[in-house]
């Protein structure tokens, strides 16, 4: 999405899709990013503990709506305005008393967190859907009356088919430009 003619948006990331490996593999997709294009970005831990799965996030995990999961939010910003919301959950019956339950971030990386315990990735899906923002969206991303978000919901599966990470990106509509590149490298029409 594009803001209106003549209007600027307060800062304007770049979010590629699919992401390429070696940022995905990085410590952190957004910093890595963000780096690449210059911009001075942050992150800040909003919560990591327990909560019911929604709809989506429980058809990702293959669990009951409702059931609880290990949640692990975050906020992005860059230079100083926020313009993401991440949120990491993963399964309490597979995750429940690993560190991927414990406060702060995960280091060197949730990657390496989840092959530590025995996940090799084996496939993902992502979905991309512009909507409206929640009352928590609007406020912790700042956004004007009229503004929307697209959430990118990722999917991860182990080699054996179970479902391990489904990460839920929320973006500021006005300040992402989505880039879309085949994965075979040859971009086409």
């Amino acid at each position: 999405m594009r803001t209106q003619p003549g209007v600027q948006p307060r800062v304007l990331v770049r979010r590629s899709l699919p992401t390429e490996p070696a940022v995905r593999g990085s410590e952190s997709l957004f910093l890595a990013e963000a780096e690449q294009q210059g911009l001075q970005a942050g992150r800040r831990m909003l919560y990591v503990g327990p909560e019911p799965a929604g709809d989506q996030v429980a058809a990702c995990l293959r669990v009951a709506p409702g059931t609880g999961v290990i949640a692990r939010r975050k906020m992005m910003t860059a230079g100083g305005v926020p313009v993401r919301i991440a949120t990491s959950y993963f399964r309490l019956d597979l995750f429940g008393g690993t560190r991927l339950a414990e406060p702060g971030f995960v280091r060197p990386s949730l990657q390496s967190a989840l092959t530590a315990l025995g996940h090799a990735f084996g496939h993902a899906e992502e979905t991309l859907t512009a909507r409206p923002p929640t009352p928590f969206e609007r406020e912790t991303l700042e956004l004007e009356p009229g503004e929307w978000i697209v959430q990118v919901l990722r999917a991860g599966y182990s080699t054996d088919g179970t479902p391990v990470h489904v990460l839920e990106t929320v973006c500021a509509a006005t300040r992402h430009v989505f880039t879309i590149r085949q994965v075979s490298g040859s971009d086409e029409f």
